[in-house]
């Protein structure tokens, strides 16, 4: 079978389809990878052929404007810097229409499935958080009120117009570009063009939600999608120098967040390394900690494979992204939850400290060194919540959800 997979967006809505991808050529079938151009060393091992997009995601992340927003928990506030480039999103997906799929897989809010029908294939959504499907066993993290457990479900009417809102153009675009018209329910990725429901693929774990969970059987959460480290990958020597210097480090770092003041962060961070007593080794991502302000007992690396130095450290401190989290529960270490966006990663930093494998959330608006330092000291010393990560770690790494999302899209075609 010819796979086509759609995705876009940060290095964590990127890497679980990698993942996919590796596992379908496995089993031997044909790939072929829309996504941003500049991920697309992560992706070409894994794929027939790779598509390249533009990286807006990126693009929007620099923007000041888009960076001042972190931590004030209203996500319309990021749709007017973001529109113009989402708009470009809409023209990269159809740059797909020429490779010829058997089935279309895609991330869950992004129009893959339009795609789909115009070929005339199935299409397959990726949910890679829990605010897609509806469920009255929690409420939609991206809704911005809290509200009674009676209107759960109704909360995730709100997802629909959020994605709404980001591409007013969507119903011009699959009519002028994809030269379909207009139906009732296009938007509804969930949905198949004749109404009935579509099999939903969530790429995350049951351990990192609230429980019980209640999903309607169309929908498949089967864990996290991770990529194994590439063949031939070895730590540089400074890093291995530097693990074998001294005590389990923990690692410090914030994925694709972005700030516009990187140096009081990285100010911050130095400050509490030092009162927690810790080695760190700090992850640079896409800037949100400037190295210059870090001090002695900590290592600076631009990047690094999450699989292969999280079981060496002593916790974890990140931004609460759900990739993030899929590599440090499969490693069974406590974390330390900063989030940057009071949404999705705020309510997963929840989770984990209700799951009892961190301490409560620190977010990043508001964060100091001595709350910092406070957190991490909790977390390499609580022997009570090494031994839940512990456990839950041996959980998420037995769901192998990658393989079993396989066999339902092999299934399917």
């Amino acid at each position: 079978m010819r796979v086509l997979i759609l995705t876009h967006f940060s290095r964590g809505d990127i890497q679980p389809f990698a993942a996919l991808a590796k596992t379908l050529r496995e089993c031997g079938h044909e790939v072929v990878i829309g996504a941003p151009g500049t991920s697309r060393e992560l992706l070409r091992p894994y794929s027939t052929a790779v598509i390249g997009f533009e990286d807006r995601d990126r693009n929007i992340s620099r923007q000041p404007a888009v960076r001042r927003l972190y931590g004030k928990g209203v996500p319309f506030q990021f749709i007017p810097p973001a529109r113009r480039e989402l708009a470009g999103m809409l023209e990269d997906f159809a740059t797909a229409l020429d490779s010829e799929p058997d089935l279309v897989v895609h991330h869950a809010g992004l129009p893959g499935h339009q795609i789909a029908e115009s070929l005339g294939v199935p299409a397959i959504p990726v949910c890679l958080h829990p605010s897609y499907v509806p469920t009255d066993s929690f409420a939609n993290p991206y809704f911005p009120v809290r509200v009674p457990p009676a209107l759960n479900r109704a909360t995730y009417s709100w997802t629909s117009l959020y994605l709404r809102t980001l591409f007013p153009s969507m119903g011009r675009w699959r009519r002028d570009r994809l030269g379909m018209p207009r139906r009732r329910g296009h938007r509804n990725a969930l949905r198949r063009p004749d109404g009935r429901p579509v099999k939903v693929l969530q790429a995350f774990s049951r351990y990192a939600l609230p429980t019980p969970l209640n999903y309607p059987e169309s929908v498949f959460t089967g864990g996290y999608w991770l990529l194994p480290l590439s063949e031939g990958w070895s730590p540089p020597d400074q890093l291995t120098a530097f693990l074998d210097s001294g005590d389990p480090p923990v690692y410090i770092g914030f994925g694709s967040m972005a700030l516009n003041d990187p140096r009081r962060l990285g100010r911050i961070v130095a400050a509490a390394v030092r009162r927690a007593g810790v080695r760190a080794i700090v992850v640079g991502g896409w800037g949100a900690i400037d190295p210059a302000e870090l001090g002695a007992g900590t290592l600076y690396l631009p990047e690094a494979p999450l699989d292969w130095l999280f079981p060496r450290t002593a916790a974890v401190v990140h931004h609460g992204g759900n990739g993030t989290i899929g590599y440090a529960l499969a490693a069974g270490r406590p974390q330390v939850v900063c989030p940057f966006m009071a949404f999705d990663q705020l309510f997963y930093a929840r989770q984990l400290h209700t799951r009892g494998v961190a301490p409560p959330p620190r977010p990043h608006r508001g964060l100091t060194a001595d709350g910092l330092a406070s957190a991490m000291s909790m977390a390499v010393t609580d022997a009570r919540m090494a031994e839940r990560a512990a456990d839950i770690g041996r959980r998420v790494r037995h769901e192998d959800g990658v393989n079993a999302a396989v066999g339902i899209l092999e299934s399917l075609v």
